[in-house]
């Protein structure tokens, strides 16, 4: 006789959250109607987002962080922020919108993080390079001491590469945005001018 499988439970209960969702905003609404202050999150629908901010945060491409707190914390934050802008017209998929929001927040956590890196990184190349590097020694020693430190790394050559190589593109694309700006306008200008022009 064979076995059947049991079917896996969800950690997230999609359409309980979304009822949740819809009656959370249906007081927020009221609570505007009668200006009193915005009410509480539920409990559950805190509880949703925590499991859902954990679990986004075991996936392969975010496992390995060693600031997956302040990922799972960011996400929070975000859908919190963002809760009130989830329509239950337009979707009944409060998980995927949450899931969405909170695969943003890791991006750029992580984004910011490798940008602390950068700056870490290039103040400890430039004490080293101004040799303003120095280590405690013991007395036996004779005092401080000039620290070697190797900079030299791969990782870090190439990490430093890929950074200001993604910086340059994001400021070139600034400056071609401001040039196609100043473009448009320019011609929306000279098309005012001859429209005054014409009306003379």
């Amino acid at each position: 006789m064979a076995r059947s499988k049991a079917k896996p439970e969800h950690y997230v209960d999609n359409k309980r959250l979304y009822q949740e969702m819809c009656d959370y905003l249906e007081s927020v609404r009221a609570a505007e109607e009668a200006d009193d202050p915005k009410p509480r999150i539920t409990e559950y629908i805190g509880e949703c987002l925590l499991k859902i901010s954990t679990r986004l945060s075991t996936k392969p491409n975010f496992i390995n962080y060693t600031y997956r707190d302040e990922m799972i914390s960011d996400g929070i934050e975000n859908c919190v922020n963002y809760l009130g802008n989830f329509n239950p017209e337009k979707s009944s998929n409060p998980f995927a919108y949450f899931t969405q929001i909170i695969y943003y927040a890791f991006l750029r956590r992580i984004q910011r993080e490798k940008k602390q890196l950068y700056i870490k990184h290039k103040a400890l190349e430039s004490a080293v390079v101004h040799d303003e590097m120095v280590t405690q020694g013991n007395e036996a020693d004779g005092g401080d001491h000039s620290a070697y430190v190797n900079l030299n790394t791969d990782y870090m050559n190439d990490f430093v590469k890929t950074f200001e190589a993604k910086e340059a593109e994001k400021k070139a694309l600034r400056v071609k945005k401001k040039g196609l700006d100043a473009a448009i306008e320019k011609i929306e200008a000279e098309e005012v001018e001859a429209n005054s022009e014409e009306a003379k």
